[in-house]
């Protein structure tokens, strides 16, 4: 999808927030301090969460210093992940904790959060409210759980189609016990006989990194190929000519959608592991082998959102600024001009930094830290600069701002 086609799918005018990056209660003295505060920063930082501020949920040092230092300087932040898997208020309560730094959900945005636009549709996606999703990703309910706060209303899993119909993919009876803490009941599941009591599913929303690959993966690829959106179902222009695509996903099949492309991600194990973008790759592969790929003219059609897509920077740019308006007022004399992006992965932070183009004339500046996917060498992304750990970083930017701390 072009950029201003994803900055459509992302709804961002319509987003609104009477939030702002300072907490509650005592706060809000300092909002009107900073209002009339002749120091205005026409600069802000955003910060990736994993392999930046922590690693495998442990805080990295420096982190809390960082998030505590420009708090105290009233210098807006956000925090700008690829991850995800639980709704926002949690994530960041739990990174408040282990930070011993108190964040507003308006801080976070995870590789997700778009998605919560596509409840009410967009101009190119309809409303999904009320319409049958499939959330696929994360632990346990979790994911089900975050899209029904963010207001779909008919959501369902792999999960619950397997313990519905385990025969969809046997090799997932081992797992048995696991989807049996979450799976819900399901009125049909799909009969390839009548396409009319087929589970119809109207969209594949991969929220976050898949656990069970080869059940995903297989739920997927049958909602592909099937009519419709049928499950148990094949669609008859699959394989034809004389259709785009060579008839593959032209017969009403469900869009799907990834949240993350992040190929690695930084966890407890001494190197990087695979993410979402891992189990993307693999899907992506699978479904040439059965379609012939693009040797035969065949295509995965799909949208990829999260960093470095420059639909995510443009939400996040948004994000910053209504942040900013509500600390400093709707009318500060300052503009952004000046956004420090901190990231461990050169494939997504930094080429995402390098690579976007604000509306608003603000330069984005890529660091690259050392404490997470990057092990050293020559990046894939050129930074501006690279720090050995997120403090370093931050100074390098209040000193590219000329900003003197209190």
């Amino acid at each position: 999808m072009r950029p201003q086609g994803l900055w459509r799918f992302l709804g961002l005018n319509k987003r609104s927030s009477t939030r702002c990056f300072l907490p509650a209660g005592p706060g809000r003295q300092s909002i009107r301090n900073l209002t009339s505060a002749p120091r205005v920063p026409d600069f802000a930082f955003a910060f990736d969460i994993d392999g930046v501020l922590l690693r495998s949920s442990k805080p990295i040092p420096g982190a809390a210093e960082s998030l505590a230092l420009l708090k105290r300087e009233g210098i807006p932040f956000i925090l700008l992940t690829n991850g995800g898997g639980k709704h926002e208020t949690e994530r960041v309560a739990e990174i408040s904790e282990k930070l011993q730094v108190p964040l507003d959900a308006d801080v976070i945005i995870q590789s997700h959060s778009p998605f919560a636009e596509m409840v009410q549709g967009t101009e190119t996606q309809s409303a999904l409210e009320n319409k049958r999703v499939l959330v696929v990703g994360g632990d346990g309910n979790r994911c089900r759980e975050v899209a029904e706060r963010y207001g779909f209303q008919n959501v369902v899993t792999p999960g619950d189609i397997f313990m519905a119909n385990s025969s969809i993919w046997p090799f997932s009876k081992p797992f048995s016990d696991y989807y049996k803490t979450f799976a819900r009941p399901l009125s049909h599941t799909g009969d390839a006989t009548d396409p009319t009591k087929g589970l119809k599913v109207d969209a594949v929303l991969v929220f976050n990194d898949p656990r069970d690959w080869a059940l995903d993966a297989h739920i997927i690829v049958d909602l592909l190929l099937s009519s419709q959106g049928a499950l148990g179902t094949l669609s008859e222009k699959n394989g034809r000519t004389d259709l785009p695509n060579r008839g593959y996903q032209q017969d009403g099949q469900p869009p799907i959608y990834f949240s993350n492309p992040d190929l690695w991600w930084a966890a407890a194990y001494s190197l990087p592991r695979l993410g979402q973008g891992g189990f993307r790759e693999a899907l992506e592969g699978t479904w040439s082998a059965i379609t012939g790929g693009p040797s035969k003219g065949v295509e995965l059609q799909k949208t990829v959102i999260g960093k470095p897509s420059q639909g995510t920077y443009e939400y996040a740019e948004n994000q910053l600024l209504r942040n900013r308006a509500r600390a400093f007022g709707f009318n500060s004399p300052n503009p952004l001009r000046n956004v420090y992006m901190v990231g461990d992965n050169p494939e997504s932070d930094i080429r995402g930094a390098n690579s976007y183009r604000s509306a608003h004339d603000s330069q984005w500046h890529s660091i690259l830290v050392r404490t997470g996917v990057y092990l050293g060498g020559e990046p894939a992304w050129t930074p501006k600069t690279i720090a050995n750990d997120v403090l370093k970083a931050v100074e390098w930017g209040l000193q590219h701002s000329k900003w003197q701390p209190r």
